[in-house]
């Protein structure tokens, strides 16, 4: 049964993490409403699951890697709620309930080593995890645009004899909700990615995945996603501060590509 209350928290877990981002970044009260309970239920389950899984096993402490992850998990969640219970902040559940995710996702799946039903259906996911990066890559190109076409145009208001041949640049708010918006839609395409990702790697080399150079880069990718999420959210991310965040992030995701040289994971050949 161990296995079964892991697998709800889990469910949970994933649930918190879908309204994290509204509830943390846009404070939507409703949201909140559904991430805390989620949070809890998902501490709870995760809690009775370790616990029956040591009384079973006759032993106080887990072994394995996966089973250390799930304790992991279990103790960064439990982190979380104690900072909330006492500071009433859910801000650092943005961070907490993804990373529970993820690693009470392959634990949860079974402790033994797993496999995909058929190649088909692995293909089917690996479609689906290039697609999903590939689409978060395209959303932070089109954000960089947008910054460098506001800061155009935002110099180009402010000059008195204003250029003839940026007429065509759009308002100021218009650039600025693309912005926006490609970061949110990249944001959410970048985690599908790489949960898929990691699941299907997790499959074929186990933990050491997480060791591969292009994986270490792509989460410290998600991390700069977030951290211009609530810059943009708190004090604002227009002009040349947009630039030099979305410069940067897009520099990680060269990065990124250049690593495929190193990764042991990523092999991109052709037949």
């Amino acid at each position: 049964m161990f296995l079964l209350w892991l697998r709800v928290a889990a469910v949970c877990y994933g649930i918190a993490t879908v309204c994290a981002l509204p509830a943390v970044l846009y404070c939507r009260r409703r949201w909140v409403k559904v991430f805390l309970p989620a949070a809890m239920a998902g501490f709870l389950f995760h809690f009775v699951s370790i616990a029956e899984l040591l009384s079973e096993a006759h032993r106080w402490m887990p072994v394995g890697t996966r089973e250390m992850q799930s304790l992991l998990a279990l103790l960064i969640v439990g982190a979380f709620l104690l900072i909330w219970l006492r500071y009433r902040t859910v801000s650092f559940g943005m961070f907490a309930l993804p990373l529970a995710f993820l690693l009470v996702l392959f634990p949860a799946i079974g402790l033994e080593r797993y496999t995909f039903s058929s190649p088909l259906v692995r293909g089917g996911w690996i479609i689906v995890h290039v697609c999903a990066l590939l689409a978060a890559y395209a959303a932070l190109i089109f954000s960089l645009l947008a910054s460098f076409l506001y800061l155009l145009q935002e110099k180009r208001l402010k000059d008195r004899e204003r250029p003839s041949f940026l007429t065509w640049l759009p308002p100021l708010e218009t650039m600025n909700q693309i912005g926006q918006r490609a970061l949110v839609i990249g944001f959410h395409c970048m985690t599908v990615g790489l949960l898929i990702g990691s699941l299907l790697a997790q499959e074929s080399v186990g933990p050491a995945y997480f060791r591969d150079p292009k994986v270490v880069l792509s989460f410290g990718m998600w991390l700069l996603y977030i951290g211009m999420l609530l810059v943009r959210r708190t004090t604002g991310l227009r002009g040349r501060r947009a630039v030099y965040w979305s410069s940067l992030v897009f520099l990680v995701m060269l990065s990124v590509w250049a690593a495929n040289i190193f990764s042991s994971v990523h092999r991109f050949s052709v037949p």
